[in-house]
């Protein structure tokens, strides 16, 4: 069977956003704007300005690369915890209900404090694994992850500015964050995979907003609005960030969540560096305080702890699927 395809996009479909002057403070409005309008559309955003420096990101990719290439049983010492930190390995997520496993590994850690420590206080948050046959990992996985980090505070701001409210409207509740990131490496997918075989199979994100870095490998492909599976091919120098569900939730649906996938047909091998930004648990997903009172354009408040935890069941095997709704 053929391997999924998908058609080259319009260079304006994606548009780049340079917020180095949200960054710095010079002229924050007109690069809310710009995030404002982007994310009424598709939901996904080419990022420059963003401030990691180059070798943040060559160091954990190298990083990430030595421990996807390590033996299996150096990576079965860290295997995913029930806090949600470790490694996947293939067959592990399911991003659809209804899809094949995804052809992928992961391996994925969170905040902790200057002493190596998490809390574990929800539970998709607690210790981080480190592989000992890797000591420089996670020194590499944490400098990326701060980074990461700030460039999603500093989108929240963004958002915030172009739906004005206050610049810290998203960030109110945002100093335990239950964020999460991972490297991700995709194998190459065989030339006679089944064509429902993805590197993952079309999703939307669970959370409120996912900071991409991809390699010059390729393979993202974005649900336009006419229901056609068009390239976001890389761009250097950019990450890619989208809307997730928390956020199109609490904006009423005025941000968009978008369909998406991963289709590896490049014969190489593929590595990102994951950040979902997602703020603490008990932050309240409240439409209400962002479009407005009327009841019937939002969906039921929910805390991001509870919705997480919701998803994550459905989607990740070594998890038993919670029976409630959100």
């Amino acid at each position: 069977m053929a391997m999924a395809t998908a058609k080259t996009i319009d260079p304006d479909a994606i548009p780049i956003v340079d917020i180095g002057q949200l960054r710095d403070g010079s002229d924050p409005g007109a690069v809310a704007a710009a995030l404002h309008a982007a994310s009424q559309r598709l939901g996904f955003i080419y990022i420059r300005g963003h401030g990691i420096p180059k070798s943040a990101i060559d160091a954990a990719r190298a990083s990430a690369f030595g421990f996807f290439r390590a033996p299996e049983g150096d990576k079965e010492t860290v295997r995913i915890s029930s806090r949600h930190r470790g490694w996947i390995g293939v067959g592990g997520a399911k991003m659809c209900d209804e899809a094949t496993a995804d052809l992928k590994e992961s391996f994925v850690w969170g905040y902790q404090n200057a002493d190596g420590r998490a809390p574990a206080d929800h539970p998709l948050r607690g210790e981080n694994q480190w592989p000992a046959a890797l000591p420089d990992l996670e020194a590499h996985a944490m400098r990326y992850f701060h980074h990461a980090h700030d460039v999603a505070r500093h989108l929240m701001r963004g958002f915030a500015l172009g739906l004005d409210r206050d610049e810290d409207f998203f960030l109110r509740t945002a100093d335990r964050p239950l964020s999460r990131a991972s490297f991700v490496y995709y194998p190459a997918q065989p030339s006679d995979a089944p064509d429902d075989q993805f590197g993952v199979s079309e999703h939307t994100d669970f959370g409120v907003l996912t900071v991409l870095c991809q390699d010059a490998v390729g393979g993202l492909h974005i649900k336009d609005a006419k229901g056609d599976w068009v390239h976001a091919p890389p761009i250097k120098g950019t990450l890619v960030v989208n809307v997730a569900d928390l956020l199109a939730r609490w904006t009423g649906g005025a941000y968009k969540s978008t369909l998406h996938r991963v289709v590896n047909a490049s014969g190489k091998e593929r590595l990102s560096l994951v950040l979902a930004y997602d703020p603490n648990p008990e932050t309240m997903i409240d439409a209400r305080e962002v479009i407005g009172k009327d009841p019937a354009a939002c969906e039921e408040p929910i805390t991001c702890g509870d919705y997480l935890v919701w998803r994550f069941g459905r989607a990740f095997s070594y998890r038993k699927a919670e029976p409630t709704t959100a």
